[in-house]
């Protein structure tokens, strides 16, 4: 949702901007399953405006099973000693924004630490 948030302040701050300049450059913030997804849906709908996108958007991507999904891939991911810790720390903390985008930063951090194990794990909380 922060692309969202980023383009719905691109709106207000450059109010002159036209919906074309953003909704046909959409694809490039998008990876892998979602740029197909843009790409199959602008086949279909041709050139729409923003608010439209927008509510396509948030409709694909802020459903049940697409949070679901999220949750287990966060807790999938347990952070082990091979991992780079700032990748890993980053790239958990991005999906637990995106699943709940309300959540304050130390029920994150507490949520971070939930996910390393063992003797590492208790040494960061202590």
């Amino acid at each position: 949702m922060e692309l969202i948030d980023y383009i719905d302040g691109l709106f207000i701050d450059l109010t002159s901007i036209p919906d074309y300049w953003i909704t046909d450059r959409l694809n490039t913030a998008f990876k892998r399953h979602a740029s197909m997804w843009y790409k199959e849906m602008k086949e279909i709908q041709c050139r729409r405006n923003w608010p439209w996108w927008r509510s396509q958007i948030i409709q694909k991507y802020s459903n049940g099973t697409w949070i679901w999904q999220k949750t287990l891939s966060f807790e999938n991911d347990k952070y082990s000693v091979d991992k780079d810790p700032y990748g890993w720390c980053l790239r958990q903390s991005i999906i637990l924004k995106a699943i709940d985008p309300q959540m304050n930063i130390q029920m994150r951090n507490h949520k971070l630490l939930t996910q390393i194990p063992g003797q590492l794990g208790h040494a960061v909380k202590c």
